[in-house]
């Protein structure tokens, strides 16, 4: 009997996790909302790096791992990369397209955190859609900024800084008004690919916001690749034939 372990993340991993048998993992990390609803198992928490995975792999019996977490969760997908290795097991991922800039979008790309603040420099209105990462910065904001932050869960800002909890998918409407009603100059964003996030990169587009977009990591390589759902379920589907 194959076992899959799918490390989930992002919306796609889901939709395959509502497919697997009982026999089958579904992992998260433990941000946002366990599912309810699935027949395989479910489980919540890290597994203290490669070994520890690599370990869990082997008392469970895993016979594929499938690597579907977010474009930029690049420590986990490394670790499952080297977790399948030590357990001689194959390891697959689900690498989601990265969107593309159209002739009418104003990106501008940064490689940090560094970079980014110095992108910034010009604007006052920022609306950063990083998840949490721009909570540690808070105290650094400069004067003549106010920033909306958009995230899983609401936390708290301060006298500079709005935090707003948001779960996608968003739409163009929701945006539109969001845009309006905080007077964004400026969008900051991971280019997650992620077609319930995309409508805010149609509102910049529209009133010629620009965008800053933090690069996406550099994935490490894995037995297979696969950009849709339906080509990891056909995958997945010969893998167990021929298990």
């Amino acid at each position: 009997m194959t076992r899959i372990l799918l490390l989930g993340g992002v919306t796609e991993a889901l939709a395959i996790a509502r497919t697997l048998a009982p026999q089958h993992i579904y992992s998260l990390a433990g941000v946002g909302r366990v599912p309810s609803d699935l027949r395989c198992r479910v489980r919540v928490g890290g597994y203290g790096g490669a070994a520890g995975l690599a370990q869990f792999i082997e008392e469970e019996g895993i016979s594929l791992i499938l690597d579907a977490t977010h474009p930029y969760a690049a420590q986990i997908s490394q670790n499952a990369a080297a977790a399948a290795k030590l357990a001689g097991i194959p390891c697959w991922a689900l690498r989601r397209p990265a969107w593309q800039a159209g002739p009418n979008d104003d990106w501008r790309e940064v490689a940090d955190w560094a970079e980014l603040i110095a992108a910034l420099a010009p604007f006052k209105r920022p609306l950063f859609t990083l998840g949490r990462e721009p909570l540690e910065h808070l105290h650094e904001i400069p004067e003549h900024q106010f920033w909306t932050l958009r995230a899983l869960d609401v936390y708290p800002g301060n006298e500079r800084c709005e935090v707003i909890g948001a779960r996608g998918p968003f739409d163009l409407e929701g945006e539109r008004a969001l845009f309006e009603r905080r007077s964004i100059d400026v969008l900051i964003s991971k280019n997650s690919g992620s077609t319930a996030t995309e409508p805010k990169l149609e509102v910049a587009r529209e009133r010629r916001v620009p965008v800053v977009v933090l690069q996406r990591p550099v994935l490490v390589e894995v037995d297979r690749e696969f950009w849709s759902v339906g080509d990891v379920l056909h995958g997945l589907e010969t893998f167990q034939a021929n298990a």
